[in-house]
């Protein structure tokens, strides 16, 4: 019988690392660094940046009907705020606004519904899209005037169109992108009806339902100061865009120019402030964007 000899034992080796000093390396960033890694602080920069720009073109010119200084805007702005002609005609074309866009997003949450239910419908918004997406809002105008006369109803029916289509179609081309997985854990959660549309639909499609959002909201406003141009008074009242047209025939061009930096200011309250908001406690939150 042959003896199988067992092979050694390999001792233990015990090696104590020592402390090299080396680990996460945090280097500090610089005043410049931190500076520039604010957005609000660039984004501010680059306005005293054209506003000065702006006052140096003024002063170069040196004609104040075609374009007033930043200065001289900035104090019709603020005789407008002090007097109040600037508040009542803001109020005005936001309440406006708001009705407007409230009534495309029903009109589009409708649409979208319908076509992400049935191809027919799919192929009704791509058609219908097709189709009035192109045409100018304030081409709608002259005919609005004469389906629901001279008031607020004729402005909310060129806003309708203004929203509906861009809300829509983003919405209904995030629906159709929501990945397949997504939709799988929906089914195995037992998830139908409206309650897989909102848990599973809505926010896996939400970037695109705010880029529709973003769109509807941008398209609506400039039509509403289109209009309210064209328009001119509605209601025994007027706008912003009401207020540009009166003191462009006076012609008060500082004035306009406050107008204009009125509708500046609220747009970019709008985009950097309210859909910032959402857009960072929604898809910046998930992880959906960075």
């Amino acid at each position: 019988m042959t003896n199988i000899a067992t092979p050694p034992k390999r001792p233990e080796i015990y090696v104590t690392l020592e402390d090299t000093g080396f680990g996460v390396v945090e280097k500090p960033l610089s005043v410049w660094e931190r500076l520039s890694s604010n957005a609000v602080l660039r984004k501010t920069i680059l306005l005293v940046v054209l506003a000065l720009i702006w006052e140096l073109y003024a002063r170069w010119l040196n004609n104040s009907l075609l374009v007033p200084t930043f200065g001289a805007t900035v104090a019709a702005l603020w005789d407008g705020l002090v007097s109040g002609r600037i508040i009542y005609a803001a109020f005005t074309s936001i309440k406006v606004l708001l009705q407007g866009y409230a009534v495309g997003l029903f009109f589009a949450a409708l649409l979208t519904a319908f076509a992400s239910a049935t191809r027919v419908g799919a192929d009704l918004l791509e058609t219908l899209t097709s189709m009035f997406n192109p045409l100018p809002s304030i081409a709608l105008l002259p005919l609005a005037m004469i389906w629901f006369g001279f008031g607020d109803g004729s402005t909310i029916f060129v806003l309708l169109h203004a929203v509906l289509w861009a809300v829509a179609l983003n919405t209904h081309a995030g629906f159709r992108g929501v990945s397949t997985t997504w939709r799988m854990v929906g089914r195995n959660y037992g998830l139908s009806g409206i309650r897989y549309v909102w848990k599973i639909l809505i926010p896996g499609a939400f970037p695109s339902i705010l880029t529709g959002l973003k769109i509807g909201w941008a398209f609506a406003w400039r039509t509403l100061i289109a209009a309210e141009l064209v328009f001119g008074a509605s209601s025994g009242g007027g706008g912003l865009g009401w207020f540009i047209f009166e003191n462009k025939n006076s012609l008060n061009i500082a004035s306009v120019f406050a107008g204009l930096l009125t509708v500046i200011l609220f747009g970019l309250f709008v985009e950097n402030v309210i859909f910032r908001t959402v857009e960072q406690r929604t898809v910046q939150r998930w992880g959906m964007q960075t």
